[in-house]
């Protein structure tokens, strides 16, 4: 059985206090590569799922979204972690597409790439909209935040994610 973790990007990965438009805009939490490589090292597949608006809205290329994530994945395998896919919705938020969560596209082209199990894996998010998008294919839930939630499990820190999961999917239970 293969196992995923899909991360959002933006307030899960990287700050998003001000807009990511440009590669150095993004800003990664101290804990992410080291997270990320803690799944790596566990066998999980692991992919981000955002949801970028600016390009279809105009903010933001596609070419720049590119740039972007290149300088992400740059930044995070220099500190040894790696990421598997990045999917992004690039419509506008109100283009009625089937791929900006809540809508769960992105994470079934994902699936269908990977061949990993909805039911073994995770989707983690800022946003209740990422949380339905998970729920919806079947998959676990975990919220970073303070926020209310309906996710299966909420923390504020990637660290408190990556203990959740090794330690929820660990054989002792």
């Amino acid at each position: 059985m293969k196992r995923a973790v899909v991360f959002d990007r933006d307030g899960v990965i990287n700050n998003n206090k001000k807009p990511v438009n440009l590669p150095e805009q993004l800003i990664l939490f101290p804990d992410a590569a080291a997270s990320i490589r803690r799944l790596n090292d566990a066998g999980y597949l692991v992919c981000i799922a955002t949801n970028q608006g600016g390009v279809g809205l105009g903010y933001l290329s596609e070419q720049g979204l590119v740039d972007i994530h290149r300088t992400m994945l740059k930044k995070l395998n220099s500190e040894g972690s790696r990421v598997d896919e990045i999917a992004a919705c690039t419509h506008a938020p109100d283009a009625g597409c089937d791929c900006r969560k809540p809508n769960p596209g992105m994470l079934v082209r994902l699936q269908d790439h990977w061949g990993f199990s909805f039911a073994d894996s995770y989707m983690v998010g800022d946003r209740e909209t990422d949380i339905e998008a998970g729920k919806r294919v079947g998959m676990k839930t975990v919220f970073i935040g303070t926020a209310p939630t309906s996710a299966d499990y909420q923390t504020t820190t990637l660290t408190g994610v990556v203990d959740w999961i090794l330690q929820a999917d660990s054989p002792s239970e």
